[in-house]
């Protein structure tokens, strides 16, 4: 299944090229679904009301649906609460109504990575288009799976639940069941919960597309959002410019907006050598409807709104299982007497970059992304001697530690 992540800065808009790109895949026979969590601009982009139960037919082959962070919300507040029930009792705690429940901060960001991994295991679909949010954020909830896990881990340590054996004995004794005993059930429900989601976001099929105006801030803004999503190991497969102005004409105040546009389309071009950086023309009007995204897909720019070819896998090493590290470790040792882990970070700069280790754990600050890596065991055996970023790709170096490196006889 190919799943397309559409986000970028704020108001390029990337609602509009995230439904175009799901109805180019419909119009090649696609089964193809667009997921967003917007309320009012998906339907006027789609000129039809979608709901949040099930997807809402389209057009031939697309369906969409909208996610209701409240209604998700609601639904796992309540089965938590009824699951600790007797606990909750315990405490004197008072439970909560279905209709006093309003949706925490964040609550969006779960209900739709659990959307796009329900939807993912439905097998109804050939392409998943998704709306994400912008492009910071999406960076965040990407990453929100494998931290939250690393979370859990860390609080409640899985190797501590073979005490579980003692927890009905004593659940008699007290005569309620254990909240520690349901706190760890509660935690192994969302470590396979997360681990499934994390999985999708992992899969070869799934792949970032960057949706931008040509202004002259452009290249700068998403220099820093490719390297951010590179420090998490996501695939970016395409920059579409959107709303694109005719050049040559004969006007000179939209001659020197076309003129500006296509100098900060130049400087894409520039920024990302080895992405393609599509071109969508401005249509003179925000398209409404799936007759007028069609000009998107037929128009001047045929294609540029396209999935991409299957082929891309294979172009990248990519398997049909799961897409490969491509944090790598270079053996020195013969030459330098080093071994270098090497991050590709297309997009950073040395100014923002930040490197500590911790343990077993390394930390990568990107700008104002920051990512937590277990270190690769060959490497826990060694210390960091340095590291630098050349061409886009950063390069730590690690010499053996004499009292950990095993000794050759």
């Amino acid at each position: 299944m190919r799943t397309v992540l559409v986000t970028g800065p704020g108001g390029a808009g990337r609602t509009t090229l995230a439904a175009a790109t799901a109805l180019a895949a419909a119009r090649k026979g696609a089964r193809a679904l667009l997921l967003t969590t917007e309320s009012s601009a998906p339907e006027t982009v789609l000129g039809t009301s979608l709901g949040a139960e099930a997807p809402t037919p389209i057009a031939p082959g697309l369906h969409a649906r909208r996610i209701d962070p409240g209604d998700r919300f609601r639904q796992e507040f309540l089965a938590f609460q009824e699951r600790a029930g007797a606990a909750l009792d315990l405490l004197g705690a008072a439970p909560l109504d279905e209709d006093e429940l309003t949706e925490l901060p964040g609550s969006e960001d779960f209900a739709l990575l659990q959307a796009l991994r329900a939807e993912h295991a439905s097998d109804a679909w050939d392409t998943v288009v998704v709306d994400m949010p912008s492009a910071a954020e999406t960076i965040r909830l990407l990453a929100l799976p494998n931290q939250v896990r690393r979370y859990l881990r860390r609080l409640l340590p899985p190797e501590r639940q073979a005490a579980r054996a003692l927890r009905p004995v004593l659940a008699q004794l007290a005569g309620v069941p254990m909240p520690a005993q349901k706190l760890y059930e509660a935690a192994q429900r969302w470590e396979t919960e997360l681990s499934a989601v994390q999985r999708v976001i992992d899969d070869p099929g799934t792949s970032v597309r960057l949706v931008t105006e040509a202004g002259p801030v452009a290249a700068a803004n998403l220099r820093a959002i490719r390297a951010g999503l590179a420090l998490h190991g996501r695939r970016t497969d395409g920059v579409v410019v959107n709303r694109l102005l005719p050049t040559g004409s004969a006007d000179p105040f939209l001659a020197a907006l076309s003129g500006s546009q296509q100098t900060a389309l130049k400087a894409l071009r520039e920024e990302f050598p080895d992405v393609p950086v599509h071109e969508v023309p401005h249509l003179g009007r925000d398209p409404q409807g799936v007759d007028e995204l069609d000009a998107l897909i037929d128009g001047p720019a045929g294609g540029t709104v396209d999935t991409g070819e299957t082929g891309d896998r294979d172009r990248h090493g990519e398997t049909a299982g799961r897409r490969p590290d491509p944090w790598t470790v270079e053996d020195r040792l013969a030459t330098d007497g080093l071994l270098v882990w090497r991050v590709p970070l297309p997009g950073a700069e040395r100014r923002g970059l930040g490197l500590v280790r911790r343990g077993d754990e390394i930390v990568v600050t990107v700008g104002r992304f920051r990512r937590i890596r277990t270190l690769p065991s060959v490497l826990r055996r060694c210390t960091v001697s340095g590291a630098g970023l050349r061409d886009g790709v950063l390069e730590i170096r690690f010499s053996p530690d004499p009292d950990l490196w095993p000794k050759s006889d």
